[in-house]
């Protein structure tokens, strides 16, 4: 059984790592971000409306709108109007002026304009220009520039390229494009440089790109938009109402200005992840963007190939461990939260760190995970079914394993159905099992070899002090007997440590905390799952009272007794070999104190004797008057002790329910105590006081006192404490035995208060008339 378990937990992980090997190369190969790039856009384009912000206020665009169209007329408007354009804007200082109008060609038409514009961008030493791309494709391609005496009047030329994705959408740019070895910064990078030239990469070239220049064109540093807003966000003058100075005086100081086309089908129209309603944004919208993340200091990076991969396989990684290490309802949750905590934080990266990630492998790797493992433990659990139903078959269990007529279901049911028939057999011969083990008297654990209880009786819960139908399975059989210790060596008798050997002793005995002298039976047993325990506790604390109350008998009576007895023996020898050396009345009076202490002795031990065994004849009696009839029956020994007995406080009555003679012959010993142990001169103070429902009796004598570390001793038969430091007191021990015995019969405590040089105080609690017990 166990070699077959362990080859289901190989199979188990083989499966696991196939399972593991097959997603991780699959999630690694989906990483890169084209890969599922509609998922990928989906997640980016969330994080980046996250990163919606106020426009930056140094940003402004002049629009060639349609307002201006209608005014002005139709377009292209002759150059002397983006003259004067230039002009009216400069003479408000700003910072740098972005014509996003490509001026590529001369003017056939008015030449002079040309001069103008060209005076004007020379004369506002701020205007950036743009450059094209001309030519597409595999093939080289060549830069389109500006007019040459327009390029070079020009502060700076730069790009307006932007790289739309597969779905039409643009989110990145690049930041510098041109053939072969010539380059040109984005239209932003060169608005951003004219505006500050100190900062760094804004230091012009020593050698201008070449207008001429051609080869493959090439790209570099691709870099994500961070979007402020979505269309129309930033602060915007039509160019109709600049050319008639309609704007405010201060409208373009120290402000980056950017001229360009926003009329219907005028200039290009761009789709973008901020675009609300399928509205598109205007090129220059789209550059006035790239120059505010600049400005503002946000910016997005894709992440490089090696973090990405990571970011993908780490979830689906934690995933696949899930389903290896956890039950199938928190893999499922553990799954579903790594999906949407892999989600968040894909569209969270961009606003937390400026980075951008491709989360979409990993969301079709975690959506994976769940049902090819589940489908794989689906056909184990269904094969395993199988193979138990043969099992059980051979080993004599009537089973069907097609399933009765009755059955519905697909195959894995029906095998179902039949572990459930079997599983109901299994239970029916363990619950007579079961019921014969709770039959037994006396308390019997079956337990496994590392010590788990896997069944016991009532006889072994009421053993260890706890509800009788609580079950102790799964407990530590070792735990739950911890204080059983060897009778002579003091040592644990059960152990895990011994049970897991296999050499625990088949019979041994030992006592527990609660004084049990109990006899341990323990039998190893081993069936074709797994070896075990079956251990048997035989309580043999009465037997060993008994033997022990026969020793002290014996002891008793071959010592005690005999030592008296003895006594007047070897008085009556001496009279006869010497005559006449004692005289006879104090031979008489030597015999008579022998005898009577030979008979006290003998009393004292018939009462304990009866007190003990005898059944108690209860009727209710008044303790105020049996402690009076007791202070005066003891008044004889007082006096001859020079001791006062003296009842201090007592109610009017103090009725209870008990046995009259044994109460009196308890409550007579401990006022013997008392008196024989106090010093002539000092007094013994009785009084009876009421505790809740219950009679506290207290007798405090001045004598020795008893250390406390000996009051465990105090009520054991036989135990004279005393023998040394009052060898005079005579007595045999048995006095506060039958106190203690009398009143644990009567449902009461007795309670001691004493120590080493300041007396003794006996209380003996007792149950008034509404609590007394029954008779036993």
């Amino acid at each position: 059984m166990w070699t077959l378990a362990r080859s289901r937990g190989r199979q188990r992980r083989l499966e696991w790592s196939l399972l593991a090997i097959v997603l991780l190369t699959l999630v690694a190969w989906l990483s890169p971000p084209a890969s599922l790039g509609r998922m990928n856009h989906l997640v980016q384009d969330a994080g980046l409306r996250l990163l919606s912000r106020p426009a930056h206020p140094d940003i402004v665009i002049v629009a060639i709108d349609d307002r201006s169209i209608a005014t002005i007329g139709r377009w292209p408007w002759r150059r002397a109007l983006h003259a004067e354009l230039v002009s009216r804007i400069s003479a408000q200082a700003p910072r740098a002026i972005g014509m996003d109008v490509l001026f590529s060609e001369e003017d056939q038409d008015y030449p002079e304009d040309d001069a103008l514009l060209a005076d004007a961008v020379a004369r506002s030493g701020r205007v950036v220009l743009p450059m094209l791309r001309r030519g597409h494709g595999p093939a080289a391609s060549q830069a389109e520039l500006p007019w040459p005496p327009l390029a070079e009047a020009a502060a700076r030329l730069g790009h307006v390229h932007v790289d739309p994705d597969t779905d039409g959408v643009v989110r990145s740019f690049y930041l510098a494009e041109g053939p072969g070895a010539a380059s040109w910064p984005h239209f932003s990078t060169a608005l951003y440089c004219v505006g500050q030239p100190e900062a760094p990469g804004c230091a012009l070239p020593a050698t201008p790109p070449a207008a001429a220049s051609t080869g493959a064109w090439q790209r570099q540093d691709r870099t994500l938009i961070a979007y402020a807003g979505g269309p129309g966000h930033f602060a915007t003058y039509s160019y109709i109402d600049v050319l008639r100075g309609q704007v405010p005086a201060d409208a373009f100081r120290g402000k980056y200005v950017l001229v360009g086309a926003a009329a219907s089908g005028l200039g290009d129209m761009f789709a973008t992840p901020v675009s609300q309603q399928s509205r598109l944004m205007p090129g220059v919208e789209v550059v006035a963007h790239v120059l505010d993340s600049r400005l503002s200091g946000v910016g997005i990076r894709p992440a490089g190939p090696v973090a990405n991969t990571l970011f993908n396989l780490v979830p689906v990684a934690c995933a696949l461990l899930a389903l290896l290490l956890a039950g199938p309802f928190v893999a499922l949750l553990t799954s579903a939260l790594l999906a949407v905590g892999t989600l968040l934080l894909g569209v969270a990266l961009p606003w937390w760190l400026g980075v951008h990630v491709a989360p979409a492998a990993a969301l079709v790797g975690l959506v994976l995970a769940y049902p090819l493992w589940s489908w794989r433990r689906l056909s184990a659990a269904a094969q395993f079914l199988r193979q138990e139903m043969e099992r059980l078959q051979r080993d004599g269990l009537s089973l069907r394993l097609a399933g009765s007529a009755g059955d519905g279901g697909d195959f894995l049911e029906k095998r179902i159905n039949a572990v459930e028939r079997a599983s109901r057999q299994l239970r029916d011969l363990h619950h007579f099992v079961s019921e014969s083990l709770q039959q037994l008297p006396s308390p019997t654990i079956v337990c496994d070899p590392e010590g788990r209880i896997l069944l016991t009786n009532m006889a072994a819960r009421r053993h260890v002090g706890g509800d009788a139908a609580l079950p102790l399975q799964g407990q530590s059989v070792a735990d739950l007997l911890h204080d059983l210790v060897h009778t002579r060596t003091g040592q644990t008798l059960v152990t895990a440590e011994s049970l897991r050997r296999g050499d625990m002793p088949e019979q041994s005995e030992g006592h527990d905390a609660r004084g049990r002298s109990l006899l341990v039976q323990c039998k190893r047993f081993t069936d074709l799952a797994k070896a075990g325990w079956l251990i048997t506790l035989v309580d043999l604390t009465e037997m060993r009272h008994a033997q022990q109350q026969r020793d002290q008998a014996m002891n008793f009576i071959s010592h005690d007794i005999r030592a008296p007895n003895a006594s007047i023996l070897t008085l009556l020898e001496m009279q006869r070999a010497y005559p006449g050396r004692m005289a006879d009345e104090e031979m008489l009076r030597r015999i008579e104190r022998y005898a009577r202490t030979s008979l006290g002795m003998a009393e004292n031990f018939v009462h304990l004797a009866s007190a003990q065994s005898q059944e108690y004849r209860m009727a209710p009696l008044d303790l105020v008057a049996m402690l009076a009839e007791t202070v005066d029956d003891t008044w004889a020994l007082a006096r001859d002790g020079g001791v006062d007995v003296l009842i201090t406080t007592t109610p009017d009555t103090a009725p209870t329910l008990g046995d009259r003679s044994l109460l009196g012959r308890a409550l007579t010993n401990v006022l013997h105590n008392a008196i024989k142990f106090s010093p002539a001169g000092s007094a013994v103070q009785c009084a009876i006081t009421p505790r809740g429902t219950r009679w506290v009796v207290s007798v405090r004598d001045q004598g020795p006192g008893i250390a406390p570390q000996m009051q465990g001793q105090l009520f054991a038969p036989f135990q004279r404490l005393h023998d040394r430091s009052h060898p005079a007191v005579s007595g045999v021990g048995l006095g506060l035995a039958l106190v203690h015995t009398v009143v644990q019969r009567h449902g009461g405590t007795l309670e001691v208060d004493s120590d080493v040089g300041r007396g003794a105080e006996f209380r003996l609690v007792l149950a008034g008339l509404a609590e007394s017990p029954a008779t036993d």
